[in-house]
């Protein structure tokens, strides 16, 4: 809602910046845009003419939107979506942690999210997000097969993470019930182990991997269904009865065993190497020297030991002097640090063993053999 707006084109507000009722729309409204007064409508052309030598300000001008055109619910095409996805692809003009997926046919559910996960690797800043298309999983008695032959397809790589079913949600703006896909979700709730947490928890499990406002799953993979899946990177998404749905898995779509083939701990990664490589922008152009490498140490240190002290690794280790900066080194022109980090790693299999032990046996004789 905009009020106080004026008729006069030099007019300025409070804040000193322009008043004019046509700049002020043009530059401030998400929904309506100024283009020109109807010549048609009774006194147009003289009110036309006034907005560049105000006069008074008791007339107010009003006008019905009769001409527009309704929009379409036409859905954008393959093509249209990539070129979309594609302005977020320089990591120096836009700051995103999260790369978020959308509804897509049957193989283009693979193009797209080959595509995102190839923006995501190619910034080494963000995770993708990626689901398959919704008919994969809707009212499929094949859906386990058809999912793993979905992410088989998919780049391995530790910066996309999987998901395994679509979403029954309420679209409380058309007031209906309908079928999403989860990327959204999975990713939302990474954004809240940030907020409850910090991005090296994994956002998976009953703590902070309950998805919230879903009626129920397209899909419910039961236990061997869960493994199948597992094993191809995906990540279930199960209904337990009493406890919600929740996401049942933290695996990036890395194919290869690595310390990265989890989402806490490439986002610890993502963390640390967006604060380092900050803190090292300010090396740039200073000499390279004892003082200099000892003044990155001491930028570096305390950032990675108050990580170390929110359990987001186990140690680390900083090598930044003579043995990494050798003389040939130095008269290149660069700066070379070797950070080492041991992260921590989450619980994917519990085992519990329990055993029953004689009457009048002391615990501390067998716990240990």
């Amino acid at each position: 809602m905009f009020s106080g707006l004026s008729q006069a084109s030099d007019a300025r507000s409070l804040a000193g910046g322009s008043n004019f009722y046509v700049n002020v729309l043009n530059s401030q409204s998400r929904f309506i845009w100024f283009g020109s007064h109807d010549p048609a409508l009774p006194d147009a052309g003289s009110r036309l003419a006034e907005v560049s030598s105000f006069t008074t300000t008791d007339d107010v001008l009003d006008y019905d939107f009769d001409n527009g055109s309704d929009g379409t619910s036409t859905q954008a095409t393959l093509g249209e979506l990539t070129n979309a996805y594609d302005l977020f692809d320089d990591a120096e003009t836009l700051d995103v942690s999260f790369i978020i997926g959308t509804q897509v046919d049957e193989g283009d559910d693979v193009t797209l999210a080959n595509h995102l996960i190839g923006i995501a690797e190619g910034r080494r800043d963000a995770i993708a997000f990626v689901s398959p298309a919704i008919t994969r999983t809707i009212s499929n008695v094949d859906a386990a097969e058809d999912v793993k032959a979905w992410a088989d397809q998919i780049t391995s790589s530790s910066y996309g993470v999987l998901d395994s079913s679509a979403l029954f949600v309420f679209d409380k703006f058309n007031d209906v019930f309908r079928h999403t896909v989860a990327a959204g979700s999975i990713a939302g709730l990474s954004a809240f182990t940030d907020d409850v947490a910090d991005p090296w928890f994994s956002p998976a499990g009953l703590n902070r991997g309950q998805l919230r406002g879903v009626t129920k799953l397209a899909f419910n993979p039961r236990q061997n269904e869960r493994d199948t899946l597992y094993k191809a990177r995906v990540n279930p998404i199960v209904s337990f009865p009493g406890e919600g749905i929740v996401l049942f898995g933290d695996k990036t779509a890395l194919a290869r065993p690595s310390a990265f083939d989890r989402i806490n701990v490439r986002r610890l990664f993502i963390v640390l190497q967006k604060a380092i490589a900050t803190a090292a922008r300010f090396q740039l152009f200073e000499l390279n020297d004892q003082f200099t490498r000892a003044q990155f140490r001491n930028l570096v240190e305390p950032f990675l030991r108050d990580v170390q002290g929110r359990r987001g690794m186990t140690d680390f280790l900083v090598v930044c002097d003579e043995t990494n900066n050798t003389p040939e080194v130095v008269d290149t022109n660069r700066f070379v640090a070797d950070i080492f980090i041991k992260p921590a790693r989450s619980i994917n299999f519990i085992t519990l063993n329990f055993i029953a032990v004689r009457t009048g046996v002391e615990f501390s004789e067998i716990v240990g053999q």
